[in-house]
């Protein structure tokens, strides 16, 4: 019975459990201990049990492990004795032989077994009787005990909620007696079978109560995970959107998941899984059917006076007729006088079996039973729980003005997904209702407009971009400059989300269709200040942005005031005056907060998180993220606004050294489906973490996905910064040291990226490293590379505290560098400016001082988990011959590793030419064995887990000449 459900779509790779398996994995290690367990594992039909069992015995296996399954059928309840012990056995005479298994057992313990499998010849001449019984058990025990003796033995039997009594009683006896033996028991039921008369529900409180039985539920899969599941079985990532939707659908049951994406995940209902749950229902009274096939129509939850209400019964009759289906765990009882279906995919089932007029008839019933009385359904609920059933019952008129209702309603609670879908079904509608434009009073651009706006709101831009070109479509730029204007600046934003071309086109297309000085013009220009600001064309942009603001104030528009003054603030943030930048968002989040703009407020935030943390406040920072995420989930907004900040938050603990937290937030952030540019945002702080820690492969990936090696074309300055520090990261710890200076003397050449001075004396420090890193390689591409960074120096401000941290570093004043970062609690720096500081101290002959700065350095590198920056100061130190011990005596870890021996420095130059094993035997006449044992050594010595950064190490520390 194991994997049973496996020809359906399955993911090749398995999801989520690690809790699970690491409890599995536990107590198969006291089993190995000789000491006896069991594992009870229940859960919902298709929650994954068997996928789980699965795994762990595959495993299991692949260690020697010799793994027995089971399984109890339908048909033992009916008599089928011992099926899961006779499908075990059966498997091992398979296995092994009838004669080896035979010979496990006492005399004539065979003849026992034999009632079992005629592999084992005639029965004992024994009736079926108790003691016939209790030696057949023995005989079992016996077996399982010897067989466990040669190695260790999980016996696995699944549904034990279909297992006979003879089945059920073997197993309690299996567990009281087997104690001693190497042996897991692993035993899986459907929990949500056992109502409350099954028959094994003592049986399970029996071995509850046994030492060494572990008693698991499994829960369903998260959404994260069902996005897992599902991009396993497809073979891409699936959209944000088809994830949402199958979650919801399948409650995080993997079997409904496959079974949902096996008929496309748009189908009804597959029928087989139509088949595995409608059984239960049809067992149930007629009566009691008709009801759950109202019921079903109301959807997952209906109140009792809805109900009652539609289905026409009174009270006692309503009673009667729903006893049945809450004894059998169809129907239960909910808070608030309600019913609820045990799950959503049972009334799913029920309701694909109404008749097409019942079907109709009985969801116009509910959408007229709540029409006359809202109160029937939970608050707020109402209208759109009308638009649900009017469109279900195929009423094109009601359900077109009810669907534009209930999108009005969608947008007061900033269900801005929920809104966009009862859009798109008034645009379905729209054909099939003459009179469309009368019944709701607006016309059909107007809800293809507000159909655009709902999309970029949630992050369906490809969706917003396909509802903009047809509204453009259906205007004349002659006849309604303004509303064309506006549609083309909707547009630009929804390309900027994809990064598609297109988007100053827009705009300036735009800015000249409304030439006079009115709200049309000035929301035009707020749009292409920002984005000409963004993409360093700071004077136009700032300029472009004052005239807007002026038109704002005359025209008392508050909401457009504070989005031009976020602008502004942006500018000064460029122009490095970062003070000016926290003041005036904060005057832009006080308009927020006033006119009730969740959108300004959470720009407002987003961008000081970010002020703040240039400013080397990023503690603060931190703190104002989270508030500006708890806003993000409060306005529904966390998707679309909610994960800029977060992105905010993780480069502040990033600047922290706080590594672990920042991976954390990243993947949390990631799995909300961002913008795709803020998705890139957070990939590249990922980038930052994988530098600092040596993750090439981690780093490949992010840069893969970003397009950096491809040389995606990136309009603003922050990504081209961002980009360019992640690639040379990537070649220097790929041992590319040459193609991290190709990247810096392209990106010295990129006057955008020097125009904000953190970005810029951030990425100049960078370039002074890679100089000094690579300066024996390419003396003379560096020395004009060192020119033109002192001639960018030369033109930049220091506007923070950070800004001139960086500067220090680049003018090698290292040991002030070190203080600053450390004034800034920035660790990861502060250790980087040490090591620089002891290698100048080094240079200058003053071995001491060297020692001085590495032993402060050394400590941080290996807490931050910065391998190549620790490996670095070891290196340093074993040239100058000092001890990273503390002054205490105690060595750091990693500290009293020995220097490369000549030999090994033979090999490592020989690595960072690129020659394999077999190569650099022949080159150095020995065997490639002995040169894998040098290379091993190498990479432990230098603290690095592949040749690339070995090489690279080699390179930065002069190790190779």
């Amino acid at each position: 019975m194991l994997l049973d459900m496996m020809g359906r779509a399955v993911s090749p790779v398995f999801v989520g459990r690690e809790t699970e398996l690491a409890d599995l994995a536990e107590a198969l290690r006291r089993a190995r201990g000789n000491s006896a367990a069991t594992v009870l594992i229940g859960g919902e039909a298709g929650v994954g049990k068997s996928r789980l069992v699965g795994c762990f015995a595959e495993r299991a296996a692949a260690e020697g492990v010799h793994v027995l399954v089971g399984g109890c059928v339908e048909l033992s309840t009916e008599g089928l004795a011992y099926a899961p012990f006779t499908a075990a056995i059966r498997q091992l005479v398979r296995e092994c032989g009838a004669d080896e298994v035979a010979a496990l057992l006492p005399e004539g313990g065979a003849r026992d077994l034999a009632r079992l499998l005629p592999e084992f010849g005639e029965p004992s001449g024994d009736v079926e009787s108790d003691t016939a019984r209790a030696r057949l058990f023995e005989q079992i025990l016996t077996l399982l005990e010897r067989l466990a003796g040669h190695r260790p033995v999980i016996l696995v039997i699944e549904d034990l909620h279909w297992a006979d009594r003879s089945s059920r009683d073997l197993i309690a006896f299996l567990s009281r007696n087997l104690r001693t033996a190497p042996l897991l028991m692993i035993l899986t039921y459907r929990s949500d079978d056992l109502h409350r008369q099954h028959p094994l529900r003592p049986v399970l409180a029996e071995l509850g109560r046994l030492d060494g039985v572990l008693r698991m539920d499994l829960p369903r899969l998260t959404q994260a995970e069902v996005a897992a599941q599902m991009a396993g079985i497809l073979g891409t990532v699936p959209d944000f959107a088809q994830v949402d939707s199958v979650f919801r659908r399948s409650e995080g049951i993997p079997l409904f998941v496959e079974a949902l994406l096996e008929c496309g995940g748009d189908c009804a209902f597959p029928d087989s899984l139509h088949d595995l749950i409608i059984g239960s229902v049809e067992q149930l009274p007629e009566e009691t059917q008709r009801v759950l096939r109202v019921a079903a129509a109301g959807g997952t939850r209906v109140g009792h006076d809805l109900l009652a209400a539609v289905s026409g019964l009174s009270g006692p009759d309503l009673d009667d007729a729903l006893r049945p289906a809450i004894a059998a765990n169809v129907l239960q009882v909910a808070d608030g006088r309600a019913y609820v279906f045990r799950h959503a995919l049972i009334r799913e089932a029920v309701h694909d079996e109404l008749l097409p007029g019942e079907h109709v008839r009985l969801h116009a019933r509910f959408a007229e039973e709540i029409g006359r009385d809202r109160t029937l359904v939970p608050p707020g609920r109402a209208a759109i729980e009308i638009a649900h059933h009017w469109y279900s019952a195929r009423d094109d008129v009601w359900a077109l003005i009810s669907a534009w209702d209930a999108a009005g309603k969608a947008a007061k609670t900033f269900a801005h997904n929920e809104m966009m879908k009862l859009l798109e079904r008034v645009l379905t509608l729209w054909s099939k209702v003459p009179d469309a434009a009368e019944r709701i009073g607006v016309d059909h651009t107007t809800v293809l407009e507000k159909a655009a706006a709902a999309a970029l709101a949630s992050g369906e831009v490809d969706r917003g971009s396909k509802f903009a070109m047809a509204a453009l479509e259906e205007l004349d730029e002659r006849a309604e400059p303004a509303r064309v204007a506006r549609l083309l600046v909707q547009r630009s934003q929804l390309r900027k989300s994809r990064r598609k071309p297109g988007v100053l086109d827009d705009l300036r297309h735009a800015e000249r269709l409304v030439p006079e000085p009115g709200l049309d013009r000035a929301d035009v220009l707020s749009k292409l200040g920002s984005y000409l600001t963004f993409s360093g064309e700071v004077a136009e942009g700032t300029t472009l942005t004052e005239e807007a603001l002026r038109i704002a104030r005359e025209h008392g528009d508050e909401s457009l005031e504070a989005d031009l003054l976020l602008n502004l603030a942006l500018g000064h943030s460029i122009a490095g005056n970062l003070a000016a930048t926290i003041a005036v968002n904060a005057t832009a989040q006080a308009i927020g907060e006033r006119v009730g703009s969740g959108r300004i407020t959470l720009r407002a935030i987003g961008n000081n998180v970010d002020a703040l943390n240039n400013m080397g406040r990023s503690a603060e920072a931190i703190e104002l993220a989270l508030e500006g995420e708890r806003l993000a989930r409060k306005y529904g907004r966390y998707r679309a606004q909610g994960t800029f900040i977060a992105n905010n938050r993780a480069e502040a603990l990033e600047a922290l050294g706080r590594f672990e937290e920042t991976a954390r937030l990243v993947e949390y952030a990631l799995r909300m489906d961002p913008t795709l540019r803020t998705r890139h945002h957070l990939l590249r702080v990922r980038g930052y973490v994988a530098v600092a820690r040596g993750e090439t492969e981690v780093l490949r990936s992010v840069l893969t996905e970003v397009g950096a090696f491809g040389g995606a074309h990136e309009e603003f300055m922050q990504e081209l910064s961002a980009d360019a520090r992640l690639l040379i990261g990537f070649h220097m710890l790929s041992g590319e040291p040459l193609a991290a200076l190709e990247v810096a003397e392209r990106v010295v050449r990129e006057a955008r990226i020097m125009s904000k001075p953190m970005l810029g004396w951030r990425v100049l420090g960078l370039l002074g490293r890679i100089c000094e890193a690579v300066e024996r390689l390419a003396p003379g591409r560096v020395a004009a590379l060192r020119g033109q960074i002192e001639k960018a120096a030369a033109t930049m401000t220091v506007d923070s505290p950070v800004a001139d941290a960086y500067r220090l570093g680049l003018i090698h004043d290292h040991d002030a560098a070190a203080a600053a970062w450390e004034r800034l609690g920035r660790p990861f720096p502060r250790a980087r400016s040490l090591l620089h500081a002891g290698r100048a101290a080094a240079a200058a002959g003053d071995r001491a001082g060297a020692a001085t700065r590495l032993r402060t350095a050394y400590p941080i590198a290996v807490a931050l988990s910065a391998r190549p920056l620790a490996a670095e100061i070891e290196t340093l130190a074993r040239r100058v011959g000092a001890s990273l011990a503390a002054e205490t005596g105690t060595a750091e870890p990693g500290a009293a590793e020995p220097a490369l021996t000549p030999r090994e420095v033979e090999v490592l130059r020989l690595v960072a030419k690129g020659l394999s094993n077999r190569d650099i035997a022949a080159e150095l006449f020995i065997s490639a064995k002995t040169v894998s044992v040098h290379v091993s050594n190498i990479l432990g010595k230098l603290g690095v887990s592949s040749r690339g950064e070995a090489a690279a190490t080699a390179h930065r520390l002069a190790l190779i000449g």
